[in-house]
């Protein structure tokens, strides 16, 4: 059954005009002086938007800032009126877009968990079967009576999320506020999103972790300046969104140094993808090694320095983290000067596919990241249809984050 529809939908903004949206800016707005046309201009923050929603699909939403996600988001919770359009929804709506939406900042934590559910229709008693499921969700039951205004930005998002979640509302949406949690707190979300998706509600999550869209969602919609660039199943469109993100290719080099990645320690020069010969690839066959190549120039002596490299597959899953550990330098202060620091990848170990690299320096002992350049280079790994890889004779997609050729080993054993 159809829960969403939106059909042309639209939202236009008016840059430099000032939009009343409470009492005291009504007034303020009176004496104001009116701005002129000159100090205006549009912006399409959404444009003719049209897609559809099942009940108890899991979809994410993904764009760069600015592409329009938390607009569409306002709208389909009944936040913000489009220009043009209409969004559609059928049964309870339950947001958390942004830390605090829906809370009042005076009232108790206990307060709140009552006011969301009664803005969500709740009836009391319903509210008050669930509340003990939420206050040990959220681990807030020390701080239950404190007023908000009180609580850190992870205890908002503790609650709100528990709130929002547990109050079972028919969709669920969700904004990159997650981001401000702790690790553990993010995944336990993460389990409790995945739970309410497949209880046959529909949840809508919006993130720029790919790896979190990707594990939750089945199908996600790519927004760009406001427009529906791309709809269908999480890992195509996670794939292609990924590739138009990277503005790189197998080599990246910066020639002023105060331009490069990096600080008064370390600066990043040179970062690039190359064969057993040490010539510049894009494309590795998946049976041959690659070797990833970075230079950078210490700049300040006594530092123990690592570098480490972090690659990423299309969906945006970390295949593996790499760093020097037995390179000759593992207790040894580097002096002044330019260093290369080369990986050697074994043939018949990355899937293929695209791989992301990001490149690293840092010290352990106090931990201090110098610089972490987000996908430094890019290659493809090229599988062979020769049937010496691990593919074998299978011609179909193969699954998984590495492809390793393993030894197998058979016995015939004849049963008399």
């Amino acid at each position: 059954m159809r829960v969403i529809k939106v059909e042309d939908l639209s939202k236009l903004y008016y840059l430099g005009q000032s939009q009343p949206y409470s009492l005291r800016e009504m007034i303020t707005g009176f004496f104001a002086r009116p701005e002129t046309p000159s100090q205006t201009r549009e912006l399409w923050a959404i444009r003719d938007l049209t897609f559809e929603v099942a009940e108890g699909e899991a979809l994410g939403i993904i764009g760069h800032n600015g592409a329009g996600k938390s607009t569409l988001l306002k709208i389909l919770s009944r936040i913000t009126k489009p220009s043009s359009g209409t969004a559609e929804i059928r049964g309870r709506v339950g947001s958390l877009l942004e830390v605090g939406t829906g809370f009042h900042s005076e009232l108790s934590g206990r307060e709140n968990i009552y006011l969301n559910g009664a803005i969500l229709g709740m009836k009391r008693v319903e509210i008050h079967k669930k509340f003990d499921e939420i206050v040990a969700f959220s681990e807030m039951e020390k701080f239950l009576d404190t007023p908000v205004k009180h609580y850190s930005t992870g205890m908002y998002m503790r609650l709100a999320f528990a709130v929002a979640a547990h109050l079972e509302p028919e969709v669920l949406i969700v904004d990159e506020v997650l981001a401000v949690g702790d690790v553990g707190f993010q995944k336990k979300c993460l389990r409790k999103m995945r739970e309410v998706g497949q209880s046959g509600r529909t949840v809508i999550f919006v993130s720029h972790d790919m790896q979190s869209i990707t594990r939750l969602c089945s199908r996600v919609i790519w927004l760009k300046d406001g427009h529906l660039k791309g709809d269908g199943e999480a890992r195509q469109i996670v794939s292609e969104y990924l590739h138009e993100q990277s503005k790189t290719g197998a080599e990246k080099a910066w020639v002023n140094l105060d331009e490069s990645p990096g600080n008064e320690i370390v600066r990043l020069r040179n970062v690039r993808v190359c064969d057993e010969n040490g010539k510049t690839i894009s494309s590795v066959d998946i049976r041959r090694p690659a070797k990833i190549q970075m230079m950078y120039d210490v700049l300040q002596a006594g530092k123990v320095l690592v570098p480490n490299l972090h690659f990423y597959n299309e969906q945006g899953v970390c295949v593996f983290i790499s760093h020097d550990w037995n390179g000759g330098w593992r207790q040894r202060p580097r002096s002044v000067g330019s260093y290369i620091s080369t990986v050697r990848i074994p043939g018949n170990f990355l899937a293929e596919g695209t791989i992301f690299v990001t490149a690293g320096a840092a010290t352990y002992e106090p931990h201090t990241t110098h610089f972490l350049e987000r996908d430094a280079v890019i290659f493809n790994v090229v599988d062979s249809s020769d049937g010496d890889s691990a593919r074998g004779d299978f011609a179909g997609q193969m699954d998984g984050i590495v492809r390793p050729v393993l030894d197998w080993e058979t016995e015939s054993r004849d049963l008399q």
